[in-house]
């Protein structure tokens, strides 16, 4: 399958307790910056941003695509040059990014070859950790809307990308 002009995060979390929450958080290889965060991948043609959260999740961290996703309000919009250049034309100069959140209720992840760690932290450990903004606000998103109750998983409107 081709690439379709658009991304998606993901940050797998599990619940330790009522109100203790732990963010999965990976490490890029060093040739690839070796930054830390949550899963992140491109879309394919014909999927939807969930179906690319979903089929990212299981290849990066072994997650099950029949795990509850949260599609989270927070979107944001990056620049071409920070995911594989200009594979969509000298125009297109920014693309979509999707943010997911994933219970994970075990802690087995599996590391694919991008990453060379992978840990559990807290919401202020892992904030610390992360380099893009929109990781930081999608973090914040997500971990609002666990510890106030208000997980969900949001109706999906988005339909799949089509490039010819």
């Amino acid at each position: 399958m081709s690439r379709a002009p658009f991304q998606v995060l993901v940050f797998p979390y599990r619940l330790v307790s009522n109100k203790q929450v732990f963010y999965g958080l990976f490490r890029r290889e060093l040739s690839t910056g070796g930054y830390w965060q949550g899963i992140a991948g491109g879309g394919e043609i014909g999927e939807t941003p969930l179906e690319a959260a979903k089929r990212e999740s299981f290849e990066e961290a072994g997650i099950k695509d029949n795990s509850e996703y949260i599609q989270l309000d927070c979107y944001s919009m990056i620049p071409v040059v920070n995911v594989c250049g200009f594979k969509w034309g000298k125009d297109v100069l920014v693309i979509p990014e999707y943010s997911f959140g994933v219970e994970v209720k075990n802690d087995q992840i599996k590391l694919s070859d991008e990453h060379i760690e992978f840990r559990w932290l807290n919401y202020a450990d892992t904030r610390k950790k992360l380099k893009w903004d929109s990781n930081k606000n999608a973090l914040w998103e997500l971990d609002y809307r666990i510890k106030k109750q208000n997980v969900k998983l949001h109706k999906f409107l988005i339909t799949p990308f089509d490039i010819n």
